[in-house]
């Protein structure tokens, strides 16, 4: 059986909620019947999503938040004394140029967003999923945390380090009533990861996904965040990697072209 959330400790803070993999999986932990708390930097997006949800019955929260404004994160986990659940999905790649010609910005950035986001959020909220007696941390990494390839090591180096973050607050927990859960995604289909990894290209973007039958979808990730978070509290799904049918590994990839 699923483990029910109980009440007095049924919130969900989802982070990078505004759109893609974050809102489809703030949807599905609302429908399981969690309190959601969306967070993102953008604003207008979150409270669209808190509305719809709201209309359908949901109890919802929009709260705009930059996860790398360490003040803030810390500003934001005041309002709470227990939750239930933290999902880390606020993340992201930019460029896809070798190591030679890479720009150490956008690895900075993506180090930022990836690593020291989930850093900030996840120790701020620590104290009150433990006090919750039953939390769970949800890391969204990426296959690219696990193997490389080329054109990505910007953003590979950031998956590997919330891979490792992941894998050693695991450990150094174990004990307490929280479960860290890591689910990496390989091939996505959303409205922008590609589009912002390069700019705004939408060829760029589109190559991509070229010839791929059926990428996964955000609500593919969203029915497994929501599957693990609520498996019974015993049960710890340490790492789940999950890839469309038509991908075999980062590199290796079914085109029908």
């Amino acid at each position: 059986m699923s483990a029910a959330p109980t009440p007095g400790n049924r919130i969900a803070v989802v982070t990078g909620a505004s759109s893609g993999i974050g809102a489809a999986s703030a949807r599905k932990l609302a429908e399981a019947g969690y309190r959601v708390v969306l967070t993102a930097r953008r604003k207008d997006r979150i409270e669209a999503l808190a509305a719809e949800l709201t209309e359908a019955g949901h109890s919802v929260t929009a709260y705009p938040l930059d996860v790398t404004d360490r003040a803030a994160v810390d500003e934001f986990a005041t309002a709470f004394q227990k939750i239930a659940v933290l999902v880390n999905n606020a993340g992201g790649a930019l460029g896809a140029d070798p190591v030679a010609a890479s720009s150490p910005d956008d690895w900075r950035q993506m180090y930022e967003t990836n690593v020291i986001g989930t850093l900030n959020i996840t120790q701020a909220l620590l104290p009150a999923l433990t006090a919750s007696g039953d939390g769970t941390v949800v890391v969204i990494s990426s296959t690219a945390g696990l193997a490389t390839y080329e054109g990505g090591a910007g953003y590979v180096a950031a998956k590997h380090g919330e891979h490792v973050l992941a894998e050693t607050l695991r450990l150094e927990i174990v004990g307490t009533p929280v479960r860290v859960i890591e689910i990496a995604p390989g091939m996505v289909k959303t409205d922008e990861f590609a589009l912002t990894r390069f700019r705004g290209d939408s060829e760029k973007a589109a190559k991509v996904y070229a010839g791929v039958a059926e990428p996964l979808t955000a609500d593919d990730v969203a029915d497994t965040v929501a599957w693990a978070v609520t498996r019974p509290s015993h049960v710890n799904v340490d790492l789940l990697v999950l890839r469309p049918r038509a991908q075999a590994s980062n590199t290796k990839v079914h085109r029908e072209l």
